[in-house]
C-alpha cells in the first residue's frame, strides 16, 4: 500500500502577511507546496490529502488541488474552529486554530495508511520524501513513528526570529524530547533562543523539527484522546494549541511507541517573512536550472 501525505494547509500565515500556501515563488509561478507534491510523486506517495478551512476551498482547488489531480489522488479534510470531534459536545470560544496535533485529527476519514505530515509553507528537500516513503512503507507500525530532522542552522531566516522544535535522542537514534523554542536567530553571540521563562544557545548542528512527521493510522486514536483531555483543560484558554510534539512526548514517555529520527542535511527553505522571499524563489531558480525539476514542474 502506498503511503499518503497529508498536508497542513488551515494557516493565514500571520507574520508573512497573506495565503502564503498559494503564493508564487517557482520559475513559472509555482507555490512552494507544489514542489512537496512533486517529490511526494516520485517517492512514491499514493495520496495527498489537504487541511484547509473552508473559506479558502475555492481558490485553493484552483490554485493547487487541481493542477495535479490527474497525477495523485487529491482529498480535503477542513479545519475549523468547531470542527466536530467524536467526544466533544461542546466547544468553548477561541480566538485562533486549535493547532497542528488538532489539523492532522481532522484528517481522521481520508486517511487508513501509514502517512507523512507536513507544513504547506515549507520546502523539505528530495531525499527527504524518500527517505520518509522508505521508513512508511517498511518501518512504520503501531509502535513506530518518524519524524526527518533538520541541521537547525539550513532552517534560519535571515529576515527575523524563528521558532524550532530541539530534538534529543537516545543512543539508538529515537526521539526522547522535543523542546520548543522561541526567537531563534544569529546574533553576535551565537544562535541564540528566548522563550517566555528561559534564554540560551543552539548550535548549527542542532536538530530540529520543522513538522515532517511519519505516523501509523493508530495515531488518531492516540490524537482523539488527547484532544479531549486539551479541549477540557483549556476552556479559558483561548489563544493554547494543541501542537503535534504534545502527543508525541507524551507517547514516547509513556513507552508507547518509539519515533524514529531521520537526520538529513537538506536545505530547508520557507517564508515566514515577506523578506525571505526573493531569496526563496532564487533558490528554486537554481534548482530548475540544475535539474533537480522540470520547467514548468507540471510539464
Amino acid at each position: 500500500m502506498k503511503p499518503t501525505l497529508l498536508i497542513l494547509a488551515a494557516g493565514m500565515g500571520s507574520r508573512y502577511g497573506g495565503l502564503k500556501q498559494v503564493d508564487a515563488l517557482g520559475p513559472d509561478g509555482e507555490a512552494l507546496i507544489e514542489y512537496s507534491i512533486y517529490d511526494a510523486i516520485r517517492a512514491g506517495f499514493g495520496k495527498v490529502v489537504f487541511v484547509i478551512r473552508e473559506s479558502i476551498e475555492d481558490v485553493f482547488r484552483q490554485k493547487i488541488g487541481d493542477t495535479f489531480a490527474d497525477k495523485i489522488d487529491v482529498r480535503y479534510a477542513f479545519q475549523e474552529l468547531d470542527t466536530p470531534i467524536a467526544g466533544i459536545t461542546e466547544f468553548p470560544e477561541r480566538e485562533k486554530p486549535w493547532g497542528t496535533a488538532h489539523a492532522v485529527l481532522v484528517a481522521r476519514e481520508q486517511i487508513q495508511e501509514p502517512f507523512a505530515v507536513i507544513n504547506a509553507d515549507d520546502y523539505y528537500g528530495i531525499n527527504s520524501f524518500q527517505t520518509m516513503a522508505d521508513f512508511l512503507r517498511t518501518d512504520c507500525s503501531p509502535t513506530n513513528y518518524a519524524m526527518v530532522a533538520y541541521r537547525l542552522g539550513n532552517t534560519l531566516s535571515d529576515a527575523g526570529h524563528v521558532n524550532r522544535g530541539v530534538c534529543s535522542m537516545d543512543e539508538h537514534g529515537y526521539l526522547t524530547t522535543v523542546v520548543e523554542r522561541h526567537k531563534i536567530q544569529r546574533t553576535a553571540e551565537g544562535i541564540t533562543f528566548e522563550d517566555a521563562d528561559e534564554k540560551g544557545t543552539l548550535t548549527e548542528d542542532d536538530l530540529v523539527s520543522m513538522n515532517f512527521w511519519g505516523f501509523h493510522p493508530n495515531v488518531f486514536d492516540y490524537l482523539r484522546e488527547d484532544f479531549i483531555q486539551f479541549v477540557h483543560d483549556n476552556r479559558d484558554q483561548p489563544r493554547a494549541e494543541f501542537y503535534i510534539p504534545l502527543l508525541v512526548n507524551r507517547l514516547i514517555q509513556e513507552d508507547k511507541v518509539k519515533l524514529s529520527v531521520l537526520s538529513t542535511d537538506a536545505r530547508w527553505y520557507g517564508v515566514t517573512y515577506q523578506e525571505d522571499k526573493p531569496m526563496v524563489q532564487e533558490a528554486f531558480r537554481k534548482l530548475t536550472a540544475d535539474g533537480h525539476y522540470p520547467q514548468p514542474l507540471w510539464a
